[in-house]
């Protein structure tokens, strides 16, 4: 968040223009996470069955055997069809990039971005289709996947604009003069997660592609088909080659971190599987960007305003796209003398909540992703339970929610003991655990020395109470008064501390990411 410290009562609600669809007054006072969503809610078992191919060197390559894409909200629809790379497959991708990249590094970045640019023109087309498939085979509400689509779009056209920072620095004599040059990687692959697959994917391609390095796209296994759509539009208006798409099973497409010629890998994931990335990634001493899990707290002060805006605002905080957002707020410490009237107040807001499928406009919140997912959350909750811990399950099950879907209603846990596995993990789920402190420095020193460094906010009505609390708390991000992608400033680097992970995406410090300096000296 940029300018002065906003208020409870008065806060931007976002500083990035596709995230407008979130602001404050464009929500029902008893629905936060209203969804816009047009479309039937009985379509999805009768949408036609999506057939994505890989992309490799400009051309549509076709696999023998494909895997299957299901609805979160009714597992038994198959969505559509990914086709299976072999690791043969990724090579060939990897190497279809290695071929491009000579060419598209010589352009000026200027050139290079003015063709990411007018690229952008070819996805305005097949939007809403793009959106509906984003939706059912991901399983969000169709006004997020909206937002995640125009995001890439957006991103896009701010990494084109920053093309002035790789300008060459001069560092002049005597005793002698120096130039460095930013120079480009060589190949770059990205690894896409399932819960905003377009909006992350922009965090890192359009940098890499302005920086001058070619690129091999991995999307997620469960949810690759409007990503593989998305780029097979945006590839096809640039040099083949410079943009690649594979999909498939993670154990297939190891090449794309284990391939020699991959310079840097960037990969948005949990903490285990980053640890997994950077091991193989070691084999080539490949460099790597890793934005990793992030148990990120909420701090209420004494002092915050809890009016209706700030509560809606802490409740889309926490569970915008069913609380499956890294940088969402996944615990709530608020002090003791607040505790009743925020659990009070946030339960009020859940209670009007309905759980159903994205497509439905009745639905304020869609299913969690996986089984698994659901499997785990309900592990937390019980656990939680059985040590005294008090469970608010709220909102409903909408009328066209499927019996066997993934839907969990959001769940507040109030007090849990700290050794809770729902306080010290992070559940990626509508499941918030709420716990009352009573000194705030012993809580910030507990915070600063856990494994989780992603994002953190502080919520007081004290603009200069809320720098210097900001100041202390030792994560990637701290906001104030708001949290999550709606708060997001993405002229902003954005990554971790400690475990939740390594390098920066977005930003200046993004873009260099993609770079390795070159000096040349001269006599002076």
């Amino acid at each position: 968040m940029t300018g002065a410290v906003a208020s409870a009562r008065h806060i931007r609600p976002c500083s990035f223009p596709a995230y407008s669809f979130l602001k404050e007054d464009s929500m029902t006072e008893s629905s936060p996470l209203r969804s816009t969503a047009l479309s039937d809610p009985d379509s999805p078992p009768d949408a036609p069955d999506v057939r994505t191919s890989l992309l490799i060197a400009g051309d549509d390559v076709t696999t023998p055997d494909s895997i299957e894409v299901r609805d979160p909200a009714a597992p038994g629809v198959v969505v559509g069809r990914a086709a299976a790379a072999t690791p043969e497959h990724v090579a060939a991708a990897v190497e279809a990039a290695a071929g491009a990249w000579p060419a598209w590094a010589a352009l000026a970045p200027q050139d290079r971005a003015a063709q990411l640019v007018a690229a952008l023109d070819a996805l305005a087309a097949s939007h809403e289709e793009r959106v509906d498939v984003l939706v059912r085979e991901n399983g969000k509400l169709r006004f997020e996947a909206d937002i995640d689509l125009r995001v890439f779009e957006s991103r896009t056209r701010l990494a084109a604009g920053m093309t002035d920072d790789l300008a060459v620095q001069h560092l002049p004599g005597p005793p002698m003069r120096s130039e460095i040059h930013s120079l480009p990687l060589g190949v770059v692959s990205i690894v896409v997660p399932f819960n905003w697959p377009a909006a992350i994917l922009a965090a890192s391609m359009p940098y890499a592609l302005v920086a001058g390095n070619t690129v091999v796209v991995k999307p997620p296994p469960t949810a690759p088909l409007a990503t593989v759509l998305t780029l097979r539009h945006f590839a096809r208006q640039l040099p083949a080659g410079v943009v690649n798409v594979v999909t498939g099973e993670d154990a297939a497409v190891a090449p794309v971190i284990t391939h020699p010629a991959v310079q840097r890998v960037v990969f948005t994931g949990s903490t285990g599987a980053g640890k997994r990335i950077m091991s193989m990634a070691t084999e080539n001493l490949t460099r790597v960007t890793l934005e990793l899990g992030g148990n990120d707290p909420a701090i209420v002060l004494d002092d915050a305003g809890l009016d209706e805006a700030a509560l809606q605002r802490l409740t889309v905080a926490s569970f915008l796209t069913s609380g499956q957002v890294c940088m969402g707020v996944k615990r709530i410490y608020v002090h003791r003398s607040r505790y009743a009237e925020l659990v009070d107040g946030l339960t009020a807001a859940l209670a009007t909540s309905v759980v159903g499928p994205g497509l439905d406009p009745s639905s304020t919140m869609g299913p969690v992703h996986t089984r698994r997912q659901q499997e785990r959350l309900a592990e937390y909750v019980a656990q939680a339970a059985a040590t005294g811990a008090e469970v608010r399950e709220l909102g409903e099950l909408g009328a066209g929610a499927h019996p066997d879907g993934y839907f969990v209603r959001p769940t507040l846990v109030l007090d849990p003991a700290a050794d809770a596995r729902l306080v010290t993990e992070e559940q990626f789920g509508p499941v918030l655990p709420i716990l009352p402190f009573d000194d705030l420095e012993p809580l910030v020193e507990q915070l600063n020395g856990e494994w989780s460094g992603l994002c953190s906010s502080v919520w007081t009505s004290d603009a200069e109470r809320a720098d210097r609390v900001a100041r202390t708390l030792r994560t990637g991000t701290t906001w104030v008064n708001n949290a999550n992608a709606v708060a997001e400033d993405d002229r902003a680097p954005f990554g971790g501390f400690r475990r939740s992970g390594i390098g920066r995406e977005l930003g200046r410090e993004g873009l260099r990411e993609f770079t390795e300096p070159h000096t040349i000296t001269y006599p002076s």
